[in-house]
């Protein structure tokens, strides 16, 4: 039998996580493109073996993730660890907080996608588009460095949350939490080594999955009223794909405790239902106090479509919200940089009307119509 020696093996391969040294640059659009050919996006596949592939895009991605960080605290945001009690050497996972976390009469808090890292929507919208419109920078200018306009528009001081609900993993060596992607490129003692396995010293504690996380981000922080945020701030939900449906059934479970606290929730790619995930519990309140109630009338969803951006959809039945299309019709983390802007307008409506209610829309399919270019198929919307 033929057996490799362990320094026969192909060594692991070693990107630097430097744009330059990559072949990278930043161009006058704040875009990533090629040195050597300046039209060229981030080119993937580099090599036949996918570990390359997989390294390489790693690196890139640490490139994007500082840079986004840095463009985030000129921005006022900091960095807290939960649990609050952590400390900088324990397991914890990192959000992001704006300064005026505790004197804002109202707080924006976002749950993004358990695959993305803290702060960014997609990668692929980086690199097609720019750095700010596929992280939160373009969203978190739009809400703290609002110009006179807004500041008339969006009544009262407003705070800005962003949540981690993909570095959930401890990776002891470094001492820093890391996404599954980050974890799968952690160097091994060889090219050919399996992926490691995760123990219990990589779980962070009330951080063990992005469920968990969310009730650490109400728990931990949300709920230290007249401390952390003030006793009267009103709380505007944006939960993307897992982190909606997670913050769905947080506050479903606890609705007696926080529907005085709740503005709004807007939705990207909703995962929860009607039947299952809005049914009254035990103790809780019925009828127009109920959750469901609630997000009957103060939560909106938006959803892979094709249609324009804000076109009502059909799927409200099964969501128990009106649903919009997002204008994006491939890719779910692309819902968030095409709509975010659409969704603001909204949860400032919302928040400036107390009393506002979301319009019941009944979306029914028309009767095909027929002229010299053939069938055409349309919806109506009813009030």
């Amino acid at each position: 039998m033929f057996v490799y020696r362990k320094e026969d093996l192909p060594k692991d391969p070693v990107f630097p996580a430097e744009l330059d040294k990559l072949g990278y640059f930043i161009n006058d659009n704040d875009q990533i493109r090629k040195i050597s050919d300046q039209e060229k996006e981030f080119q993937f596949k580099i090599n036949r073996n996918p570990r390359w592939n997989e390294l390489q895009r790693e690196a890139m991605n640490e490139c994007i993730r500082k840079l986004v960080s840095t463009r985030l605290r000129n921005l006022g945001l900091v960095t807290l660890h939960l649990p609050l009690n952590s400390g900088p050497t324990k397991p914890h996972v990192p959000i992001l907080v704006s300064k005026n976390l505790s004197t804002a009469s109202r707080i924006i808090l976002v749950f993004g996608e358990p695959i993305q890292d803290l702060g960014i929507w997609a990668y692929r919208t980086v690199g097609a588009e720019n750095i700010n419109a596929g992280s939160a920078v373009d969203f978190a200018k739009a809400i703290l460095e609002h110009g006179e306009k807004e500041k008339k528009d969006r009544k009262g001081d407003v705070a800005l949350v962003l949540a981690n609900t993909g570095q959930l993993i401890w990776h002891c060596a470094s001492g820093r939490a890391l996404s599954i992607n980050s974890w799968l490129a952690q160097p091994r003692p060889s090219a050919v080594e399996s992926a490691p396995g995760e123990t219990k010293r990589n779980k962070i504690p009330g951080n063990e999955n992005w469920q968990a996380h969310i009730g650490s981000v109400f728990n931990g922080i949300l709920s230290a009223r007249g401390q952390l945020v003030r006793k009267d701030a009103k709380i505007d939900v944006i939960g993307l794909a897992e982190g909606g449906l997670g913050a769905i059934r947080y506050v479903a479970l606890n609705w007696n405790t926080w529907r005085s606290h709740i503005s709004a929730i807007c939705l990207a790619n909703p995962l929860h239902t009607k039947t299952v995930d809005l049914v009254p519990s035990y103790g809780q309140p019925s009828g127009p106090d109920s959750f469901a109630a609630f997000i009957a009338s103060r939560c909106r969803a938006y959803l892979l479509s094709n249609e324009p951006l804000g076109l009502p959809l059909f799927d409200a039945p099964e969501h128990g919200c009106n649903c919009y299309s997002s204008g994006e019709g491939l890719n779910v983390e692309c819902i968030m940089p095409k709509a975010w802007r659409h969704m603001l307008k909204w949860l400032d409506r919302a928040y400036a009307e107390p009393g506002y209610c979301e319009e019941q829309l009944e979306v029914v399919q028309v009767a095909p119509k027929c002229d010299a270019t053939g069938p055409e198929a349309g919806t109506e919307r009813r009030d």
